[in-house]
């Protein structure tokens, strides 16, 4: 295990890192002021602990390495995911009602749990930042004469998914009560679907063109 000061000295960097607004961010906003508190906490959960349960396998097993190696699977991961994220934007936006289809459901037609979970963990996986991430920096606080290198990454990276779910989890519980008293307005409802709907796009034209230009820079760290 890292000792207390290596892994006091890591939660610090993480949690300054993941205070700085990201991509993620983007959707978590739209997701609570179009959605609410509760569809916007389960697209944390998803994207960030649930998320974690797959990616930190990965991490172990030496896959993400592979990824961060590869400008191909790279490419390819990032832009699935961004083309995922403009399909459920372009899906709010060109809605006609307020009830809406997939994210853009009003109160009435609210997202389950489990959609809002897949929504977020999709956009997390789609996005390979988070993973490469991962490898670049966790390997940095790994002690490896104080017991398994496996043990110190999974507790590390365990503990990164932790503070992006608290760090995203607080803000899920801001703009969801925003989007909360704007939904008791029936006339904003469909403007609510139409902005959630542009910040999506939004973040998939981001996650195309600036990632096309820094591939390999790690802005992402839930």
């Amino acid at each position: 295990m890292p000792s207390l000061t290596t892994y006091m000295a890591f939660v610090a960097a993480v949690l300054a890192m993941q205070l700085v607004p990201g991509p993620e961010t983007m959707l978590v906003i739209s997701r609570g002021i179009g959605e609410g508190q509760r569809v916007c906490f389960y697209t944390v959960l998803g994207m960030t602990l649930i998320a974690g349960i797959i990616q930190l396998p990965l991490l172990v097993s030496g896959v993400a390495a592979i990824v961060a190696a590869s400008r191909l699977a790279f490419e390819l991961l990032r832009c699935g995911g961004a083309i995922y994220l403009l399909w459920l934007g372009a899906r709010l936006m060109l809605s006609r009602d307020a009830a809406g289809v997939g994210i853009g459901q009003s109160v009435q037609h609210e997202r389950s749990a489990v959609e809002a979970m897949r929504d977020g963990l999709a956009a997390n996986l789609g996005n390979p930042n988070p993973i490469v991430f991962m490898v670049a920096f966790l390997p940095q606080f790994i002690d490896g004469g104080r017991g398994s290198v496996t043990m110190q990454l999974l507790v590390l990276g365990a503990t990164q998914k932790l503070t992006g779910f608290l760090v995203l989890g607080s803000t899920a519980l801001i703009c969801g009560a925003m989007g909360g008293l704007l939904a008791r307005r029936p006339g904003w409802l469909i403007w609510q679907q139409r902005i959630a709907g542009l910040a999506l796009v939004g973040l998939a034209l981001r996650l195309l063109l600036v990632g096309a230009l820094h591939a390999y820079s790690f802005p992402n760290t839930r």
